[in-house]
């Protein structure tokens, strides 16, 4: 399984557990033995999930921070799902970069949430880029 398929399974967890309420390290892995996945990149799952978990406050602060007056309950929860795992990146995974986060994000957006969600991911993501450096 390719990153991006991977990727697009990270968003699909961190749905599942915003749904379920709750955050759980040990979810990606009942996730692919559920779904019976092969040639899942489980390294980069299980850190993406962990750092989605371990850094939530500090995640969800900047999705907050740069949306304007959307208050995060506002946000439709596979938009907040692919906006989780791509901060999860961007902060917390320097070996990806950022714009290859970003364009993943906008791409996954398009193909799961609603016509101009990706504008929104995008304009968030580009903004936390902006203010890191």
């Amino acid at each position: 399984m390719k990153r991006k398929d991977t990727r697009e399974e990270a968003v699909k967890i961190a749905y599942c557990m915003d749904v379920n309420k709750e955050f759980d390290k040990i979810c990606p892995s009942r996730y692919v033995e559920h779904f019976e996945l092969d040639d899942v990149d489980m390294e980069y799952l299980n850190k993406t999930i962990s750092d989605m978990i371990d850094h939530m406050d500090e995640i969800d602060k900047n999705i907050t921070d740069n949306s304007k007056d959307w208050k995060i309950t506002r946000i439709a929860k596979v938009d907040l799902a692919v906006l989780r795992v791509a901060l999860a990146e961007l902060l917390y995974n320097d070996s990806i970069p950022d714009s290859v986060s970003i364009n993943e994000a906008v791409e996954i957006s398009k193909k799961y949430s609603s016509d101009d969600s990706h504008k929104f991911i995008n304009g968030i993501l580009g903004t936390v880029v902006r203010n890191k450096k």
